[in-house]
């Protein structure tokens, strides 16, 4: 009873601290502390074993995926730093008016992340360009965070195949496939998310406009909006959406040259390529951020000067989100240690429910548990994976669906990436997340039910 108790009074004081802004890495240790003392794990092994080190360690899941986290973090730096992302803002917005201003928003959030510029980098980009706009257009701020909160954290981070995503990488990694498996699957559910997303923030700013709610200015928007004419003044937007195209082109390459018949595994030289490219899920596409950031400085000679700095300033930009991210994998750790982790995984594979419905509810109770999408499929993947490989469910489709799955409900109040962008933007809970909530939750999740029903049909 005990133990029980204790695990679920971890899960609780995780969630409390996160939403009362306490540190992830604190919060993480002291509820992993409250789950082994209560479940008699010991403090030293707790601490000094499970929670840093195994399959599902902090420290081996941050030395698994730290080049990833370093070059997805460099080449958006280099990217926001030479004036590349802001001009591809501008561009999009010039084309657009401001009248598109929740498209223009999600269209730009989108391809950047989807070129494998890391989340925080956009929010960054968009935001100074986002004040002015939201101005002309007179359109809540909530509106405009959860249009930056569809394009950044939704169908580019699970489901369009072949994204650079920490989400894809984890999925391809651990189950031997490549970053487009389940492709067909991911991008069904990629519409459904961006139709539905649109539709829903577009009747909400309809109904905004009816009730007389518009933009109202606060204390950070004057300093962020200070910030846009620099972007603006970057390179021309032709020259600058290169780079992010040499990163999906690199890792869209082999899998293209085999589908047209060009070359395969057997093919000299290129052979050697392809397989590489299979066979190293998070090598090949760090490679692919590594040539884009290259490119920036090779395409923009007004960033050389400052191209080294760049390059440190993203290396330690790289730190935090792994950290974070590691840290809840270390809580999610212990957790798996205890009998009432045992209990619930015997209940959810026992439970009578079509092998990918059942993926989908245990990928995304863990993912909510923790909050964190990324720390939650690398739990499913060590945890869950191998149950349903031998239950006969196809490696590529357990690879989107589960992918799918932890981008739902893992961005419940006290997720670490919610409670990062409603405080850069300087709004609170009451204000934002419902609409965060339905574009990020809501309309994942029955996107993903969509993908499952699809999967079953074909």
């Amino acid at each position: 009873m005990l133990a029980n108790l204790g695990l679920l009074g971890g899960l609780v004081l995780l969630i409390v601290m996160a939403l009362r802004g306490v540190n992830i890495l604190i919060a993480a240790l002291v509820s992993s502390l409250l789950v082994a003392v209560t479940n008699g794990l010991g403090i030293s092994p707790a601490l000094l074993e499970h929670f840093p080190f195994g399959p599902l360690g902090a420290f081996s899941f941050a030395g698994k995926f730290f080049v990833l986290f370093l070059t997805g973090a460099v080449f958006g730096k280099m990217m926001a730093s030479s004036g590349a992302a802001g001009s591809i803002a501008s561009a999009i917005t010039r084309g657009l008016g401001a009248k598109h201003t929740i498209l223009i928003t999600m269209l730009v959030c989108a391809l950047l992340t989807y070129g494998g510029v890391v989340v925080f980098v956009v929010i960054f980009t968009m935001y100074p360009l986002g004040v002015a706009l939201m101005r002309e257009a007179n359109l809540p701020k909530r509106l405009f965070c959860g249009a930056t909160a569809l394009g950044a954290g939704t169908f580019t981070m699970t489901a369009l195949p072949g994204t650079p995503s920490i989400h894809n990488v984890i999925a391809a990694s651990a189950l031997g496939t490549d970053l487009f498996a389940g492709a067909l699957i991911g991008l069904t559910a990629a519409v459904v998310m961006f139709v539905v997303g649109m539709v829903y923030l577009e009747r909400q700013w309809t109904k905004a406009r009816a009730a007389g709610e518009g933009y109202s200015v606060n204390a950070q928007d004057e300093y962020m909006e200070s910030m846009a004419p620099a972007l603006q003044h970057g390179p021309k937007w032709q020259l600058s959406i290169l780079p992010l195209a040499l990163v999906l082109g690199t890792i869209i390459l082999p899998r293209l040259l085999v589908a047209l018949g060009l070359a395969d595994n057997e093919t000299a030289v290129i052979g050697e390529l392809i397989g590489f490219a299979n066979a190293e899920p998070i090598i090949w596409p760090s490679i692919a951020l590594v040539i884009g950031a290259a490119s920036c400085v090779v395409l923009f000679p007004d960033f050389r000067k400052k191209a080294m700095e760049s390059m440190g300033a993203g290396a330690n930009d790289a730190i935090m989100p792994l950290l974070n991210t590691a840290a809840v994998i270390g809580f999610g750790s212990v957790v798996t240690q205890t009998e009432g982790f045992s209990a619930f995984a015997q209940w959810v594979l026992n439970l009578p429910l079509p092998p990918l419905l059942s993926v989908f509810a245990s990928v995304s109770v863990v993912s909510a548990i923790v909050g964190s999408g990324s720390g939650g499929l690398q739990i499913f993947m060590q945890t869950f994976a191998e149950n349903y490989l031998s239950m006969g469910v196809d490696p590529e489709e357990l690879h989107r669906i589960a992918t799918l799955g932890s981008g739902g409900i893992d961005s419940l109040p006290h997720c670490g990436a919610v409670i990062a962008m409603l405080t850069i933007m300087g709004l609170k809970h009451k204000e934002a997340y419902k609409d965060i909530f339905m574009v990020t939750v809501a309309i994942p999740v029955l996107a993903t039910l969509i993908a499952i029903g699809m999967a079953s049909l074909v």
